[in-house]
């Protein structure tokens, strides 16, 4: 039975003041400036001429839960339905760098992504997948070095060189102070390793993406669009910023920075967010950073869709929701795309629900026919007004930035934490005030709640995983073990690049703990900063 509550929700006063948009909101755009043609500078239409014409996006489903041969198992399934890049979710010990036998992972073992202590937790991961064949992106941040190390160490076990791998590592360490907050060592010698690890990437890995610059966490914690957009740019600037000033020319390294951001819920802010997202990125890689490499003045993006706006209340709404997320990722011109599965705000996702999540972006790339013309909607009135808008916010918050000394400053000072709260509880108070609908939630209830299948990870998965930790300890070459960890510690109070160091140590069966707290004790612990 549906209830629909008998109340008189206030219009959106921006649509009461303006009905449709017309020439007058778009006065002095000039489109072969503002827009010109896809695959040509300010690239505002698409990085590619022909977009999803010539190639679709990649079709990235995250995964991960459990151990590694569970995930193992959840990788192939993905691949033999039509997933066409691996995505790796981890738990939230190996997030914050911690082991499985850690005192602070108990119970956390394997329940939100897959459980990775070991060189030996990696091979089994990818058992059976060859690395070199397949894409593959994985979602970590404060330990990123150490598990692209693993990953180096189980290519070059396939017979591999780290230059035939292709894929992603999210390794943006700077939105985890602005938002996520796993983070490990503090903000400056946090950055100086993602720093290595684009260094190392420049010279030895020309395929891969040693960061992602994420806006998607930014945004679920409840930042604006138009924060999301900026936070993210302003970080990717930093990057570039330092990347620079340790000595890389920006043409070598700016191609292999890609971004992340959310695909939400209001459908044409976020085309207008994406459209908007490469024409800044274009015009600060050329103007600012003086790229010559058109290549680097790409923004290449992968996008997922928005999980805070997944709803417990009648789960397979969400399918919608998703679909509806996902059309405007791919009219924004997104490369790659992660759909969620509709029982996301309950648990990890069934392999069924997984597959529907996947289905939906094969409906829109071979169904919906919106991939035969790139940009359809560059020229609308309404999504060009949007799109100025877009960067004109931006750039304030770039001001706002710049004022305060650049990114590290802001974070001293609170500031993109506080930006984030604030709108967080303006949000909060568009729904509670009945300005916002919420399908299920705040309107068109049901009085009883309709059980769907679950996924459960069981604690014998957490024992298996501790057993497996113990014996590979007992088992290891404890010189070679204890030099290399002496080894990094070197490297690191040097202030040399860590990653030959991390790699070394992951053949000597090192651990994420065991590498981690080796750096802790060179860098420090971060306590999260400035009350405010």
């Amino acid at each position: 039975m549906s209830i629909r509550p008998n109340i008189e929700k206030p219009a959106d006063a921006a649509a009461v003041d303006k009905p449709f948009a017309g020439p007058e909101d778009l006065a002095g755009f000039d489109p072969a400036t503002a827009l010109g043609i896809p695959g040509e500078y300010p690239y505002t239409r698409g990085v590619h001429r022909e977009m999803y014409r010539k190639r679709l996006w990649t079709m990235r489903q995250f995964a991960g839960f459990g151990s590694a041969d569970q995930t193992n198992e959840r990788f192939k399934f993905l691949l033999e339905k039509g997933q066409t890049g691996l995505s790796t979710a981890f738990d939230l010990p190996t997030l914050m760098g911690r082991d499985s036998d850690d005192p602070l992972a108990l119970g956390e073992v394997g329940r939100c992504g897959v459980a990775i202590s070991s060189l030996a937790d990696m091979r089994r991961l990818f058992a059976g997948i060859d690395l070199a064949s397949v894409s593959t992106s994985m979602t970590i941040n404060a330990p990123a070095a150490i598990l692209l190390a693993f990953y180096v160490a189980v290519a070059e076990e396939q017979g591999h060189t780290p230059d035939q791998l292709r894929g992603t590592l999210q390794n943006d360490i700077l939105k985890e102070f602005h938002a996520q907050n796993e983070y490990v060592f503090p903000p400056r010698p946090s950055v100086k390793l993602v720093i290595d690890t684009i260094e190392y990437g420049t010279h030895h890995m020309p395929l891969w993406n040693t960061v992602s610059v994420s806006g998607y966490h930014i945004r679920e914690a409840g930042a604006t669009a138009a924060e999301e957009l900026a936070f993210t740019l302003a970080d990717g600037m930093e990057y570039t910023r330092l990347s620079i000033e340790r000595g890389l020319d920006v043409d070598a390294f700016s191609p292999r920075i890609s971004f992340f951001f959310d695909a939400h819920n209001d459908f044409f802010e976020e085309i207008a967010k994406f459209r908007a997202a490469r024409r800044i990125w274009a015009n600060v890689m050329r103007n600012r950073f003086k790229a010559k490499n058109e290549r680097s003045w790409w923004l290449r993006c992968h996008a997922q869709t928005a999980g805070v706006s997944l709803t417990e209340q009648q789960p397979m709404n969400n399918v919608v929701r998703v679909a509806l997320q996902a059309m405007a990722a791919v009219l924004g011109g997104t490369q790659s795309l992660h759909t969620n599965s509709m029982d996301e705000t309950l648990a990890l996702p069934t392999a069924e629900a997984a597959k529907l999540a996947l289905r939906t972006q094969q409906i829109i790339a071979h169904e919906s026919h919106v991939t035969q013309t790139v940009d359809p909607l560059a020229g609308s009135y309404f999504v060009e007004k949007l799109t100025n808008e877009m960067e004109a916010k931006a750039q304030a918050i770039f001001d706002q930035i710049d004022a305060m000394g650049g990114v590290l400053n802001a974070i001293d000072r609170g500031y993109f934490r506080r930006a984030i709260a604030e709108s967080a509880m303006q949000e909060h108070k568009r729904i509670e005030s009945g300005q916002q609908t919420i399908v299920g939630v705040t309107d068109f209830l049901d009085e009883e709640q309709q059980p769907i299948p679950m996924l459960e990870v069981t604690q014998a998965t957490e024992d298996e995983q501790v057993a497996r930790l113990t014996q590979l300890k007992k088992d290891r070459d404890e010189t070679k073990h204890t030099e290399s960890l002496a080894n990094l510690r070197t490297v690191a109070a040097d202030g040399e690049n860590v990653m030959p160091a991390l790699i070394r140590a992951a053949k000597a069966d090192a651990t994420v703990g065991e590498l981690m707290t080796t750096m802790q004790s060179v860098f420090g612990t971060y306590d999260g900063g400035p009350e405010w």
